[in-house]
């Protein structure tokens, strides 16, 4: 079978997702999340652990262009098999070279993706990612495993200029539920993954969308699941020869994001800025040991060691 030999078999279960019937889905999710089971049952076994049909696993095989489930079994073994052998694969890069040249080989990488990013892009989407977030009501943002710091992040800096803004922390899809109950159409999620997708943060938008909050999607590719339910996606580049993503190219683009809102929102990221100060000095949280970089030209606050001299 040509299509599943050439093509990433994940990749290609994703492009098709979205035209899949229930059960199809229900197939589909069980093998990107287990495939590592998967990948030892056969169509029979399949069905009996989902509570489906044999022939509705053999159909499912079919609809992605193999031969039968055998073949889409096969396709599926190689992809494990080279999952598995990622750490080989970076000794095979990798393992010819210096400490030095390990450095700048895996820099230059990284230099490669925000390039990559910067061409994929899209300006219009960014534009309405940034009206998206100033006008929601409440923002949500998820992102789970290897995604999480880049929602920490976000959320961090989100919460310097503007309020509501929730981060979702969660080890279930129903935990997820419960913390946006609430969401609806005058809210915003923001669902940040990656390959390997996290099922947790596509039903976290399927949620949202049925709610008709809007939905922005920040991931790799058109073909990535995310999009599935989003309105407006920003991607960039993560993948790597490495047993570790790299997270470059996301962060350059989530920070951009930031920079864009608090150049949209100059009066409120000020006014915030400033109620943290005083309140850090108030408290003295940093023991007034920071430059204040509010005002053109950096302050420093010396009233705690006026107070200690005198």
């Amino acid at each position: 079978m040509e299509t599943g030999s050439e093509k990433d078999v994940i990749c290609l279960i994703e492009e098709k997702y979205g035209k899949m019937s229930k059960s199809h889905r229900k197939i589909a999710d069980f093998i990107k999340e287990h495939y590592d089971q998967a990948v030892f049952m056969t169509a029979a076994k399949t069905g009996e652990v989902l509570g489906v049909s044999e022939s509705t696993v053999v159909r499912f095989a079919s609809a992605l262009g193999f031969d039968g489930f055998p073949d889409f079994q096969k396709t599926l073994a190689a992809w494990v098999k080279d999952k598995l052998n990622a750490v080989s694969k970076m000794g095979a890069k990798y393992g010819q070279s210096s400490q030095s040249e390990l450095l700048t080989t895996v820099l230059r990488g990284d230099m490669e993706k925000i390039n990559d990013t910067i061409e994929r892009v899209d300006p219009v989407a960014f534009e309405t990612a940034i009206d998206t977030i100033v006008s929601a009501k409440n923002i949500y943002i998820v992102g789970i495993r290897s995604c999480e710091p880049l929602a920490d992040f976000l959320s961090f800096y989100l919460n310097m200029i503007r309020g509501n803004v929730i981060l979702l922390r969660t080890t279930s899809v129903s935990e997820m539920f419960e913390q946006m109950i609430r969401i609806d159409e005058q809210d915003a999620l923001i669902g940040i993954s990656f390959p390997r997708y996290s099922m947790r943060t596509l039903k976290a938008m399927e949620f949202a969308n049925d709610r008709n909050a809007k939905v922005i999607a920040i991931t790799d590719s058109p073909h990535s699941p995310m999009n599935l339910y989003s309105s407006c996606n920003l991607f960039a580049r993560s993948d790597m020869v490495s047993i570790v993503d790299s997270l470059v190219a996301p962060l350059s683009l989530i920070n951009a994001l930031v920079v864009a809102l608090c150049l949209k929102c100059p009066r409120e990221v000020k006014e915030n800025l400033e109620m943290l100060e005083q309140t850090w000095n108030n408290y003295q949280v940093y023991l007034n040991d920071e430059i204040n970089f509010i005002d053109k030209a950096p302050v420093l606050d010396y009233s705690l060691m006026r107070r200690t001299d005198s």
